[in-house]
């Protein structure tokens, strides 16, 4: 255990390290794409989505105009996140950006409980496909992106590498750094995360 528990406190500094790194990045490219969304309190464009924020996180949920059911890890990923949601939203503007209609979204919400997850619509698609949301076959992809506006300037800061390219041999592919809470529970088990188990959308 004292073994470890370096390793563990490693970790965490490594961590650390990797994140001053990413805060160190240089401004990103100009955004400047015709992003129009539907969401709760009705049609926004991409400036609308920061609030009164400087920083924009955003996720593309994998639940596409054509789903009827959407991704159940992503959904276990927003299940977790609406629980920070206000807190988030302290510091950073949070959206989360579906193909679904806002009716489908809003009673998925509904369903799970989700109380402050911020949902919106991809209306004409262009954000989806330009910020890695959809496959070249047409199929959903989950995508996390961050976003500056300074001096009324929109850039891209960081996108997180989530595809089968960055997968490791036996691995299912995500996140570096993995931003499911789940999954470092899970870890600290001696079951840990498994190999054949999933969330899913309903429990008995």
């Amino acid at each position: 255990r004292t073994a470890l528990l370096a390793e563990e406190i490693e970790l965490r500094r490594h961590i650390e390290r990797v994140a001053a790194q990413r805060r160190a990045l240089p401004p990103g490219p100009t955004i400047d794409g015709n992003y129009r969304f539907e969401g709760e309190r009705g049609p926004a464009d991409f400036a609308d989505l920061f609030g009164d924020k400087q920083t924009l996180l955003v996720y593309s949920y994998m639940f596409g105009a054509k789903r009827e059911r959407p991704c159940p890890m992503c959904t276990s990923l927003l299940g977790a996140w609406d629980g920070e949601a206000r807190d988030i939203q302290q510091r950073v503007a949070l959206a989360v950006i579906a193909g679904a209609p806002i009716g489908r979204l809003l009673a998925f919400k509904q369903e799970r409980g989700w109380r402050d997850l911020p949902l919106y619509t991809d209306l004409n698609g262009d954000y989806t496909r330009d910020f890695r949301g959809i496959a070249p076959d047409g199929s959903d992809m989950p995508s996390l992106n961050v976003f500056t506006r300074r001096d009324g300037t929109i850039r891209h800061f960081w996108s997180e590498e989530m595809s089968m390219a960055t997968a490791d041999p036996g691995q299912d592919p995500r996140g570096a750094p993995d931003p499911m809470p789940i999954w470092t529970l899970l870890d600290m088990t001696p079951e840990g995360r498994g190999k054949d188990w999933y969330p899913r959308l309903q429990y008995d």
